[in-house]
């Protein structure tokens, strides 16, 4: 194991350095739940997972485990420490997949998560491209944006699509993010609704019907747009399955609004799908954390993903 240089004394008040090494230590104590489920996931005796855990303390002036007969629990500083220790392992990982892929340029494995619309169509295309060029292999992991975020934090996925609205951007301010371009967002309707036909169509002509809904974000933009158009819509059901979405437009019990990536991976065949004026696209990012894209692995997939979105909407 590499030595890790102390920090050179700045004054008695000074705080001690972490040692990052019993950082991590803590983050596998925390992931299993006991002192000594963590030192058999570790490999040590439970005594040495507790003194270095006790001198973690010393340097921290504070408490960062209650222990009690059911295990252990985090204080408010120790999740602090544990979300720093998350950053150290995934860099760490990062280094050794990038160290060990210099070797075999174009191999390796990297791990992605997306939510459902960008997985039955963005990624299958970038999966063939990588296949026919590389070596690499991809693992999926199906998530929500949120959900996709934190596991890239924690270092359990590389890169995670995520998609965002003006109101509520899709990349956190401590990971970086690679525009893919813009989803636009259709409005679906019944086949046989009056509106289906018409030459242009506004998102306030439709504020007397009632609409399916789908996720927070998704919902929220809708609102959003439609207070801008000055009406509030009727939002009656609510659900996140774009096929659902569809069913339910076209027995014609309320109409919607999709990105086109989802009719792209479904479309009814009685429903009538209309851009509408006032209703703007998603935004599509690639997120990850700042150094993973070094990883030959990574970069590989970052670059199959920079390809034209469905109804010929370019990638950066």
């Amino acid at each position: 194991m590499t030595s890790i240089p102390t920090a050179p004394a700045t004054g008695s008040d000074d705080p001690p350095p972490l040692d990052p090494r019993r950082l991590l230590i803590l983050r596998a104590v925390a992931q299993a739940g006991s002192m000594s489920a963590g030192a058999r996931a570790l490999g040590w005796t439970q005594p040495a997972v507790s003194q270095h855990l006790q001198a973690l303390e010393r340097s921290a002036r504070t408490p960062l485990l209650l222990r009690h007969s059911g295990g252990v629990t985090l204080t408010e500083a120790g999740r602090a420490a544990v979300l720093h220790a998350d950053a150290i392992a995934a860099h760490l990982d990062a280094a050794a997949r990038e160290v060990g892929e210099l070797a075999a340029l174009g191999a390796g494995s990297v791990r992605l998560a997306a939510f459902p619309s960008a997985l039955a169509v963005l990624v299958p295309p970038a999966l063939e491209r990588l296949a026919a060029t590389t070596g690499v292999d991809v693992r999926l992991v199906e998530a929500e944006p949120p959900e996709a975020v934190e596991l890239v934090r924690s270092g359990d996925v590389d890169v995670a699509l995520t998609f965002g609205y003006a109101e509520a951007p899709g990349v956190p301010s401590d990971l970086r993010g690679i525009a893919l371009g813009v989803d636009p967002v259709d409005v679906v309707l019944p086949a046989a609704h009056p509106a289906a036909g018409e030459a242009s169509l506004r998102l306030a002509d439709l504020a007397d019907d009632d609409w399916v809904a789908g996720c927070v974000r998704c919902r929220e933009h809708l609102v959003a747009a439609a207070a801008a158009e000055g009406f509030a819509p009727r939002v009656r059901h609510e659900t996140d399955d774009y096929v659902v979405v569809q069913q339910i437009v076209a027995r014609g019990l309320a109409v919607a609004a999709l990105p086109r990536t989802a009719l792209e991976a479904y479309r009814h065949p009685h429903v009538a799908t209309r851009s509408v004026t006032g209703l703007d696209g998603r935004s599509l990012h690639a997120v990850h954390r700042t150094g993973v894209e070094r990883v030959p692995a990574v970069a590989a997939l970052l670059g199959a993903l920079r390809r034209p979105l469905p109804g010929g909407t370019m990638t950066a």
